[in-house]
């Protein structure tokens, strides 16, 4: 996994004032609302005997473990221990690792890392979305939707941003057999402070013959012009697509991909409409639950391929795998990780064998670099991390080959 980014984990919806657990890189975090609405992350892991505090309360700004009733703020300090004696200090070490949370698109972002806040690469803005804290784009209709794939996370979002599968793939949905020629396309790579923020571009697909609703809007129109279609990824986990249906329709579907573990994700996506907004389009047409079934059919269509994948994971060598010109975003994509890595950004997780010895390990939070007077008052242990697998990709496209 890379650390030292902020990762879209859930909907903004789901976290309320009772726990809610996110599996990310096989860690359990835990989500909750304080007495002042503010979403905190912490590791789901009492440091006690190791009980889930999802599993628990919130007692005002607190989660409260379930298993002995350990109560931990905001800042993951504990500040109750109710088997002690009145007047009995609190330990130094009885404390959880914190992880700041933003809620932002109608996501929360949570900063799985240990960097202070000065250093931490920015929140990307999502068009459509950029500058609206709750999804709530002016002029779009908006749906939200979840998929779960047996897959791991950076599969499928090279395959979210890769227009040249959509022929095969989607050739029953919106891809065209009979046109798979990409065409040239500028990739448009947005930097800031050093950090690589987004790989985007632009193509125009050709599409299929219109099926159900969208044959009957496009009758006596046999002759489809090419379709503008924007695609790419928000980094580290929030892929792109935009699609001009006809003029004045455009389709954004935006998908962050939850790396829960290995060999599993969750895609949580949010897809915005400019059309059949209207309340007697919803209800006489169906249309957010007609978007809901496309966008589903979608990512069924990609399951099989993306899960039967061989190397599961993405391997670190360019030349393991033959690239072409129309993967540019992809290897956008492979020369982030790999600044990432550089860094020494990339952690393992350990072995069972070593669990059982060692006990859990956690991703490494802002406060273990904060407070260094804290440096051995931390019962978990953090994960480590390196700067294995140095090989970096192509600089462009043309160097991997055409």
């Amino acid at each position: 996994m890379l650390k030292n980014y902020w990762y879209a984990v859930e909907f903004v919806s789901a976290v309320t004032d009772s726990p809610v657990q996110v599996r990310v890189f096989d860690q359990d975090l835990v989500l909750y609302r304080d007495s002042t609405g503010t979403i905190r992350c912490h590791s789901d892991v009492c440091i006690h005997r190791g009980g889930p505090l999802s599993g628990g309360k919130v007692k005002g700004d607190c989660v409260e473990c379930p298993y002995h009733g350990w109560q931990y703020d905001a800042e993951g300090a504990c500040v109750k221990i109710p088997a002690n004696r009145e007047g009995l200090p609190i330990p130094k070490k009885a404390r959880v690792d914190s992880y700041p949370a933003v809620e932002r698109y109608g996501y929360v972002f949570v900063f799985l890392g240990d960097l202070p806040e000065a250093e931490r690469p920015a929140i990307p803005e999502l068009p459509v979305l950029a500058n609206v804290p709750h999804a709530e784009a002016e002029g779009n209709r908006i749906i939200t939707g979840e998929f779960q794939w047996n897959a791991n996370y950076e599969r499928v979002i090279e395959n979210g941003v890769d227009a040249a599968h959509a022929p095969f793939v989607h050739s029953t949905s919106f891809g065209n057999p009979d046109k798979p020629v990409i065409e040239d396309f500028e990739l448009v790579e947005v930097e800031h402070e050093g950090h690589l923020m987004s790989a985007t571009y632009e193509v125009h697909l050709d599409p299929p013959p219109p099926s159900g609703i969208w044959a009957a809007v496009n009758r006596n129109k046999p002759d489809r012009p090419p379709v503008r279609t924007g695609n790419g990824i928000f980094f580290p986990n929030v892929t792109f697509l935009q699609v001009d249906i006809r003029p004045g329709w455009t389709m954004t579907l935006f998908t962050a991909v939850v790396p829960v573990d290995e060999h599993t994700s969750i895609s949580k996506w949010t897809m915005c409409r400019t059309f059949f907004t209207q309340p007697w389009a919803i209800s006489l047409l169906r249309a957010d639950k007609d978007s809901h079934k496309r966008t589903m059919k979608i990512f069924y269509e990609d399951q099989p391929t993306v899960e039967g994948q061989r190397p599961e994971l993405i391997p670190f060598d360019l030349s393991s795998e033959l690239q072409v010109k129309s993967d540019a975003v992809q290897l956008s994509y492979r020369r982030w990780r790999q600044a990432a890595v550089d860094r020494g950004w990339m952690i393992d997780d350990p072995t069972m064998e070593q669990r059982r010895y060692e006990g859990a390990r956690v991703i490494p939070s802002p406060m273990r670099r904060q407070h260094p007077e804290l440096a051995n008052a931390w019962v978990l242990k953090e994960m480590e991390s390196g700067t294995a697998f140095q090989e970096a990709p192509a600089s462009s496209p043309a160097e991997a080959g055409q």
